[in-house]
């Protein structure tokens, strides 16, 4: 009889092992085009949509997606559980899996040469409508016109949107962008409670023998609650989603957007032609949504600081909010940002990226727009990324602690490679190539910018902000103050001028100082350190800078060529890149921030050593040559440098 008992229960424990390990064993799911809902989500009956398979995945489990387009947007309803028990989102490997955020359109009856329309009824659009719904948010500039959220895309190239019925009929090109000739192709729309109307001129195509796609999502990747954490997605090319205006002070949407959760990583994607962003790694509705065009009776920056404080609240911090990875991935044609987000990139990783053609059309404008465009980017990595033919290449704003922008390459900017805005630091800025008309500005302190090539202007100003600085490492608050300007620090860099121009040295504090070189430094409130850098073509040193080279005659005659995927920067160098003694540039040389009185160390809290240059190829520790790249050689040099 004890034998029997024992035997019961030994079965009843195996049992519930077995139950158990079936319940935690990771699973793979497939989705095909050629799938079906009903399947069991097998390699051999595979589902039809992603969203079917994001129903059932649990943390641990992979969703493998096969060639084909998938016309849905994915609300996944979990996340995983940790960085080991994530929820993989992957495109099945050398197969292309497009998700897009567009309908095709066909049915398209000819009005004149050029110009056609198409009527929906709006019970197609369910219940979202891009044609009726406007871009608005705070810090939003219409221009004098009404956006809709709606594109209208003629094999895979959007149109551009007309305000009036005319501008379809009869187009002009717009000869202030990249595209003049593009800009004539062109659409309109109107909408009552029963029906949407476009009208676009497809010059000589046909639409109903093309491809004719519009807009019918607000997003591609986006789950409607925050907190859904460990979510990776691999391998898609994401495009035409309906995005709103993602402002700081709202929740904000992108194509791929995190939604104030944390843990993503976002790799190996291709993105692009999103209304505004590509990437948000923004912050949730609870804590404000656009509250400053909703109450115009405080200042924008006064209701910046109330969300803040309403998302400390919230539990923004770094074991809920943050900590994604997001690299190797290919951004373009995006009219706000390629990638944005407010709080919650907090320590994050954005590395090898490729972002470009951001802002083209040019149609609506904001103090939104860039690249890279962060809110908060508390001991955030920016590497070894790729920006150019932007507004801006980044813009870090507000809150930039801890931050290390490092190995980045920037040209064809047209405002600038970096603006850093009523920061307070510490963050560094190094081993980068700035290459735009304006390569730095800064309207902050307690930045270190250290062994970078910089070609462009550097423009410096203050701002009568009260703006908040942070314990180290941490999200918590330590103070708010206003920026009075100086306290930074520059080392070891190449600063060349395109030609020569003067700063306004005797500009009072509250104007902006700008030119070639660090003479723009020659007046701050808070001191700055500035030693081992050489001045070429013109570049003015700041004026109590004892340990510097300039030559006013030497042109580095700095170019960038694209070979394909592949770009070159011919550049010519003399001597001085080893003619001064400079020390290797650690945390202990640079000492602390002043306001936050903060160290400039690694993300992780230990110590900084600049011990590497633009390629990872190691410094001498003796005397580190200057500028972004370890012995590079004198005379006409010929680098790859992406």
């Amino acid at each position: 009889m004890i034998i029997q008992n024992n035997t019961k229960r030994m079965s009843l424990k195996l049992c519930m092992l077995l139950l158990l390990s079936g319940t935690i064993q990771a699973r793979e799911y497939h989705v095909s085009v050629k799938g079906d809902d009903t399947n069991k989500g097998t390699a051999k009956a595979p589902f039809q949509t992603i969203s079917k398979a994001a129903e059932v995945a649990l943390p641990g489990d992979v969703i493998t997606v096969h060639e084909g387009t998938y016309r849905e947007r994915i609300n996944p309803p979990r996340g995983g559980e940790s960085d080991t028990k994530r929820i993989v989102y992957r495109a099945a490997p050398r197969e292309k899996v497009e998700i897009k955020g567009s309908e095709i359109i066909t049915g398209w009856e000819k009005v004149r040469d050029g110009v056609w329309k198409v009527t929906i009824s709006n019970s197609f659009f369910r219940d979202y409508n891009p044609y009726k719904d406007l871009i608005t948010g705070d810090w939003f500039d219409r221009r004098g016109r009404d956006h809709h959220t709606g594109e209208v895309y003629l094999n895979g190239k959007s149109l551009y949107e007309m305000d009036v019925l005319e501008k379809v009929l009869n187009p002009t090109p717009v000869t202030t962008i990249a595209d003049p000739e593009g800009s004539t192709y062109t659409w309109y729309c109107e909408s009552d409670t029963d029906t949407t109307r476009i009208w676009a001129n497809f010059h000589d195509y046909n639409p109903n023998e093309e491809l004719v796609e519009i807009n019918v999502r607000q997003c591609c990747f986006y789950p409607d609650k925050p907190c859904r954490n460990y979510i990776t997605i691999r391998g898609f090319h994401i495009s035409q989603a309906a995005t709103q205006w993602a402002a700081p002070t709202a929740e904000q949407i992108g194509m791929i957007g995190t939604h104030w959760s944390k843990g993503w990583i976002i790799e190996n994607n291709v993105i692009s032609d999103s209304k505004c962003s590509g990437i948000t790694l923004g912050k949730d509705r609870k804590s404000g949504h656009n509250v400053w065009s909703n109450d115009r009776s405080k200042g924008g920056a006064q209701h910046y600081n109330e969300v803040i404080f309403r998302a400390l609240r919230n539990g923004w911090c770094k074991d809920k909010i943050g900590s994604h990875i997001i690299r190797n991935n290919r951004i373009f044609n995006c009219e706000q940002t390629g990638m944005c987000g407010s709080m919650g990139a907090a320590f994050s990783q954005v590395t090898n990226n490729h972002i470009y053609n951001i802002w083209t059309k040019r149609f609506f404008s904001g103090a939104e727009i860039g690249a890279i465009k962060f809110h908060a980017p508390i001991d955030v990595i920016i590497k070894n990324n790729r920006l150019h033919n932007s507004h801006r290449a980044m813009w870090m704003d507000w809150m930039t602690q801890g931050t290390r922008i490092t190995g980045n390459l920037c040209y064809n900017n047209d405002s600038e490679d970096l603006f850093s805005e009523v920061n307070h630091g510490p963050y560094v800025v190094d081993n980068n190539l700035f290459l735009s008309k304006t390569a730095i500005r800064t309207w902050s302190e307690g930045g270190a910018y250290v062994h970078n090539l910089i070609l462009g202007k550097i423009v410096r100003g203050t701002a009568d902000r009260f703006t908040p600085y942070h314990v180290p490492h941490s999200t918590e608050v330590a103070g708010l103050i206003n920026i009075v300007g100086g306290d930074d620090r520059y080392y070891n860099n190449i600063i060349a001028a395109g030609h020569i121009e003067s700063p306004n040295n005797n500009a009072p504090q509250s104007e902006k100082a700008t030119g070639y070189g660090l003479a723009t430094y020659n007046k701050t409130t808070l001191p700055v350190l500035i030693e081992g850098n050489v001045y070429y073509n013109g570049a003015k040193p700041y004026l109590k800078e004892t340990n510097c080279i300039e030559k006013a005659e030497f042109d580095p005659e700095v170019k960038i060529v694209e070979e394909g995927d592949s770009v070159f920067l011919h550049i010519t160098l003399d001597d001085s890149c080893h003619a001064l003694d400079n020390p290797l540039v650690t945390t202990a040389l640079l000492g602390r921030a002043k306001m936050p009185n903060a160290a400039y160390e690694n993300p992780d809290g230990t110590p900084l050593k600049i011990d590497t240059d633009y390629f990872g190829k190691k410094r001498s520790e003796a005397n580190p040559s200057i500028g972004p790249f370890a012995n590079p050689g004198e005379g006409k040099l010929t680098l790859k440098v992406w």
